[in-house]
């Protein structure tokens, strides 16, 4: 019997974004036992620039999240690095809820000694110290380094290719020549358009996290395992109306 994974995009998604999205797993990264669903979470485009945002998008992740469960999903994935709902969801949800920064900066401290987050623009720097924090990373960080660019969560990185990778491609050689990091992590999922070209001239891992999360989820299925309740305990009672207005018809499949 074939196992659903959610796929929760922390922003809603346009009929000329979906696709973009959807590419992060090109059809050769899903085996068939595996039925994967895109969803666009809440009604309110950010782009994380602050503090504010990351609380909108949290809100809308769990959201999202719940449905997820109540539709008979057998894992969850959060599609973002911000990993927004990740502990929340792990509380509420009794099926896998995995993330992309968890997964890529544990992944990357098995690759190596040290790793560099290669992003867009600065404003995104405070979401990753808060995850490496929490999740006791912060000795294997080499740097986190940005190109500057304002992100596009239309358009992604399509049509800024000949600027973009190669501003990416700099900023990592100098993180792996004057930082120290053996191992490089996308800082967002919206950049998965870079990483083949990364990975082609860098002399180091280059690690996609939209797809290291997705692996993760195939994983946990495969073993059985889910997060414990020790850690993330279940609330004592379901307060999901809470959540409502960060629901969406836009979000669904």
């Amino acid at each position: 019997m074939s196992k659903r994974i959610k796929m929760i995009f922390p922003v809603p998604m346009s009929e000329a974004t979906r696709p973009l999205v959807e590419s992060q797993l090109p059809a050769e990264l899903i085996r068939p036992d595996i039925e994967v669903s895109f969803v666009g979470a809440g009604q309110v485009l950010t782009l994380a620039d602050s503090y504010y945002d990351m609380a909108i998008m949290e809100q809308a992740v769990i959201a999202a999240g719940i449905q997820a469960e109540a539709e008979g999903f057998d894992a969850v994935c959060i599609n973002t690095v911000s990993d927004s709902g990740l502990a929340a969801l792990r509380s509420r949800l009794s099926i896998p809820v995995l993330a992309p920064g968890q997964g890529a900066f544990h992944l990357a401290s098995m690759l190596g000694h040290k790793f560099s987050i290669l992003t867009m623009w600065p404003r995104w720097f405070p979401l990753y110290r808060k995850t490496l924090k929490e999740y006791g990373l912060e000795s294997r960080l080499a740097s986190i380094r940005a190109i500057d660019v304002r992100p596009d969560t239309e358009a992604l990185l399509q049509g800024k290719e000949e600027v973009v990778f190669g501003r990416l491609l700099e900023e990592a050689q100098r993180a792996i020549a004057e930082d120290g990091a053996d191992v490089i992590v996308l800082g967002s999922t919206t950049m998965h358009q870079s990483h083949a070209f990364l990975a082609e001239h860098l002399p180091v891992p280059v690690l996609n996290p939209g797809q290291v999360a997705y692996k993760l989820c195939e994983l946990f299925l495969d073993l059985g395992l889910a997060h414990s309740k020790v850690a993330y305990p279940s609330p004592e009672a379901f307060k999901d109306a809470a959540f409502d207005a960060f629901s969406a018809a836009g979000s669904r499949p």
